[in-house]
């Protein structure tokens, strides 16, 4: 990383079905080995099944679920004279968007349906209705954080 200047962000078109900017963030963290359209079926595929279930806007299904995974706090490993502290640290929003989405990614991936359409489809339907996979690990984050509040005051 560059000393001199700060990163550039990116410019991140939205995608072409649904207009949306963090639904292209999404399936890029979801693109393995730069196969994009691959990707987009994938996403595309749960979406129409989200749809099917559960009689709502599928893109609606996907801002709660995100919401509902991101977390606002995580622990973060510090060394102070010689022992290793899990300090609490604040998630910033951008932060934790891509913390959900890498969630989101894993757990469907370890969930035991027959295609990714449906892995995606059902943690996506999980998340929106506040249980799963996801959720259980953000709450897991939060109760070490909260555990681990008496050395916020080592953060620096």
């Amino acid at each position: 990383m560059s000393r001199k200047h700060r990163a550039v962000v990116r410019e991140v078109l939205p995608d072409p079905k649904y207009n949306d900017v963090d639904l292209t963030k999404f399936m890029n963290c979801l693109m393995v080995q730069g196969k994009k359209s691959l990707a987009e079926k994938i996403v595309y595929g749960a979406f129409d099944i989200i749809e099917e279930r559960t009689k709502q806007n599928p893109l609606e299904v996907f801002k709660s679920a995100i919401e509902n995974v991101r977390p606002q706090v995580r622990v973060v490993s510090r060394r102070v004279g010689g022992s290793n502290y899990q300090i609490p640290v604040e998630v910033n929003e951008k932060n934790g968007q891509a913390i959900a989405f890498r969630w989101l990614i894993s757990t469907a991936r370890g969930r035991s349906e027959k295609s990714m359409i449906e892995k995606l489809a059902a943690e996506l339907i999980a998340a929106h209705k506040k249980e799963g996979g996801t959720i259980k690990k953000r709450e897991d984050t939060h109760r070490m954080a909260e555990a681990n509040k008496a050395f916020a005051h080592l953060r620096w």
